[in-house]
């Protein structure tokens, strides 16, 4: 006959065991129920947390030749306020934006305009976004402050890049590419930390001639085909205005990692209040 001591540690694990038996039968001797044990989550390891990309409106970045830094610090506090209050989405040139804007002329009534983003300008409270639409046959061209109190929605409908930054030269292009359905549905957002999807699409444009010189280099335009509207002749005589040397400018180079990080750090800091 075996004799075991019983410790003081081995009768507390006892009462432990005992009385979670009791708990998940009820005290009425039927099984516990069965809990299926929690779903895993799946963590991508080869992506380190600084992979991901972080994403700063470029209104924020302050022009090179400010004259007042203080303005623009002063400004950041207004354009986090407004962004507290409506949701700012990230879009670029190229993407479908819906904008819900109240009626001046009309108490309690509001406007929703479809189009394509086809420029983005100014820095701080200025900064300003123009969308395009074709509506019965007409370019229909709307500027407006990002930070205007009378923006009540912006809603992105398709999240994408084009390859210029600029694409005021749709105004030259065909209807076809400009036109969108007032009733389109947004499409589904790439995933978080993706890179922003970039179309390759380049238009097809209206006999010349054209609002502006878009094949001279000084607007550096890839969206458009240009040897399907200009002679071999013609595209060596709009290389004259070529400036190849600006790009080996020092002068002109603007490194804004440092002020982007100060800022990015302000602002996340100041929206998580």
């Amino acid at each position: 006959m075996i004799v075991g001591v019983v410790t003081s540690a081995d009768a507390e694990v006892f009462q432990v065991a005992l009385s979670r038996c009791v708990s998940t039968d009820g005290g009425n001797g039927d099984p516990p129920k069965f809990q299926p044990p929690p779903k895993p989550v799946m963590i991508d390891k080869s992506k380190t947390e600084a992979s991901h990309r972080r994403f700063l409106s470029p209104e924020f970045i302050p022009p090179r030749q400010r004259t007042n830094p203080f303005k623009f610090a002063i400004e950041r506090k207004d354009m986090i306020q407004r962004r507290k209050i409506i949701d700012i989405p990230e879009f670029y040139v190229g993407s479908v934006l819906a904008v819900v804007m109240a009626d001046v002329y009309a108490s309690g009534k509001s406007n929703r305009f479809v189009g394509i983003c086809t420029q983005r300008s100014g820095k701080g409270l200025g900064a300003t976004f123009v969308l395009r639409n074709i509506i019965d046959g007409q370019g229909v061209e709307i500027c407006y402050d990002l930070y205007s109190p009378r923006i009540q929605q912006i809603e992105v409908l398709k999240f994408e890049k084009r390859l210029d930054d600029n694409l005021m030269y749709l105004r030259d292009a065909l209807p076809e590419y400009s036109t969108f359905d007032f009733d389109m549905k947004a499409m589904p957002p790439p995933l978080p930390g993706a890179e922003v999807p970039i179309n390759q699409q380049k238009v097809k444009m209206k006999p010349r001639p054209w609002s502006k010189r878009w094949e001279r280099s000084r607007f550096n335009i890839k969206g458009i085909p240009f040897e399907l509207y200009f002679t071999e002749e013609e595209l060596t005589h709009a290389k004259k205005w070529d400036t190849p040397w600006v790009e080996y400018d020092m002068l002109k180079e603007y490194d804004t990692s440092n002020v982007e990080k100060h800022i990015w750090t302000e602002v996340q800091r100041e929206l998580s209040k």
